[in-house]
């Protein structure tokens, strides 16, 4: 536990050294920049991905066999023949992504991004520059070509994440996120192990592969780099180590229309990335993005990868809340599975998906399409607001379900000119009270752990 609780920590101090990063960079970012697009062709570009608000992350790979976190080879200091085990015995014998994909979709899902390779640096795609990928282990699929096609055939969004780190590759540099540099931190041991690896070598490994997702699966709808850390670190890796600028304009040419997250390490220009990545915040952190372009990644428990004895899951009503959230600040909620070593998605993910689709059939609504409330608009106490621009709809998302079937909203008395629950369009009847609209609700709670109020506005 104490090693995990380190990779947290590693990873929480390096998303707050890039958000200083951009902060003291914004002046430059906003001289530099990589391509010539406008911000209107950049805002119709990413119109669809605003617009569907709600995302699957997949993180799947050999550390499903541990299972014990996705940074296992990391958090147990393994070396490259101590993990081959799970190389010499890949077999996801259920692996379905039709199933995966109805699952997305029922749970109002619009895209989902697997990982193509994880920091491990197994390949689930048929990669002619290594051996080390799922074509060679028992499985001998081309995993990432199935998902595609599953994915497609339901109708959602199709990316990929790419680690740009890499435990097993012999050319990769080892850094202090390596598993064989978390005991021995001695410049000694890594002159050691970094002896007979080239970097460069490792660049053009990375650039190929980039290259083949780009060119042998058709239209890619997002690409998910990760991730880079500590500029200006003896022991860290930032742009220069993944040639990211060259790296992102091929991206950009071969996908013409994909975005693409802001992880490569490119803060210093404003088209560096799409949009920001907030990993595992609570909702109150999400406030400080607010107005922003950024999706949240997020797990259902406290690993992206399968941990079978992990415990901390989200409930029901926090999973709500951080799509709720992410929503009304303006943003996206991408959350994750992690799929078992059979290729199954986990019982306690399955009911958490379950529980959205019963809520999102009802109430999706008041998700896709929406964004962060006009400010003249204020929020009830035990409410958050969505807020629809295109059919002037703002949705009122009861938390706190009022006592005597009362909501006062403040300053709204000029402003609306119909009141209905959004799970049945039943109509609620409201007064004017001066400047503010008394609701009536019924007594008796809608059955949803937070039923929305949908409000025309004048």
């Amino acid at each position: 536990m104490l090693v995990i609780n380190y990779q947290t920590m590693l990873r929480k101090l390096s998303l707050i050294a890039l958000v200083l990063v951009v902060v003291a960079s914004s002046v430059t970012a906003q001289q530099k920049k990589i391509g010539n697009e406008t911000p209107a062709q950049k805002k119709k570009r990413m119109e669809w991905w605003t617009d569907a608000r709600f995302g699957m992350f997949i993180h799947w790979g050999l550390y499903s066999e541990a299972a014990r976190h996705e940074w296992v080879k990391h958090n147990e200091h393994m070396t490259n023949e101590e993990y081959q085990k799970y190389f010499d015995r890949y077999n996801p014998d259920h692996f379905d992504p039709h199933k995966w994909a109805r699952a997305a979709k029922a749970a109002g899902m619009k895209y989902a991004v697997l990982t193509t390779k994880h920091h491990e640096g197994f390949c689930l795609f048929d990669s002619k520059f290594t051996e080390y990928k799922a074509m060679n282990t028992p499985a001998h699929k081309d995993l990432v070509k199935e998902y595609v096609q599953a994915f497609r055939q339901e109708g959602l969004k199709v990316g990929f994440y790419y680690s740009l780190l890499d435990w097993h590759h012999p050319d990769y540099t080892v850094d202090d996120a390596h598993p064989l540099t978390q005991v021995d931190t001695s410049q000694a041991n890594y002159d050691r192990l970094n002896k007979g690896r080239d970097m460069n070598k490792y660049r053009a490994y990375l650039r190929n592969q980039v290259r083949e997702l780009m060119t042998n699966y058709g239209k890619i709808d997002i690409l998910w780099l990760d991730w880079s850390w500590d500029k200006g670190s003896k022991h860290g890796k930032w742009g220069k180590d993944w040639d990211a600028v060259n790296l992102l304009k091929m991206v950009r040419q071969l996908q013409p229309g994909i975005i693409v997250n802001n992880r490569l390490g490119l803060y210093e220009y404003s088209d560096g990335g799409d949009f920001e990545t907030p990993e595992q915040v609570s909702t109150k952190e999400l406030d400080k993005y607010k107005g922003h372009t950024f999706e949240t990644c997020q797990t259902f428990s406290g690993s992206w990868g399968y941990y079978r004895d992990e415990n901390s899951w989200k409930t029901h009503r926090q999973l709500l809340d951080l799509l709720i959230s992410s929503v009304s600040n303006g943003g996206n909620l991408i959350l994750n599975v992690g799929p078992t070593a059979r290729g199954e998605f986990d019982y306690r993910a399955t009911n958490a998906l379950d529980s959205l689709a019963y809520w999102m059939h009802a109430n999706s609504q008041a998700i896709y399409d929406c964004t962060l409330a006009p400010e003249s608009f204020k929020a009830p106490d035990g409410t958050k607001l969505t807020y629809n621009p295109k059919l002037k709809k703002l949705f009122v998302h009861l938390y706190d379900y009022p006592d005597g079937g009362k909501l006062t909203l403040s300053g709204y008395a000029s402003k609306i000119k119909y009141a209905q629950f959004l799970n049945d369009y039943s109509e609620l009847k409201y007064t004017a009270n001066g400047s503010d609209l008394e609701l009536t609700l019924p007594k008796k709670k809608p059955p949803y752990n937070i039923p929305v109020v949908e409000l025309d506005l004048q």
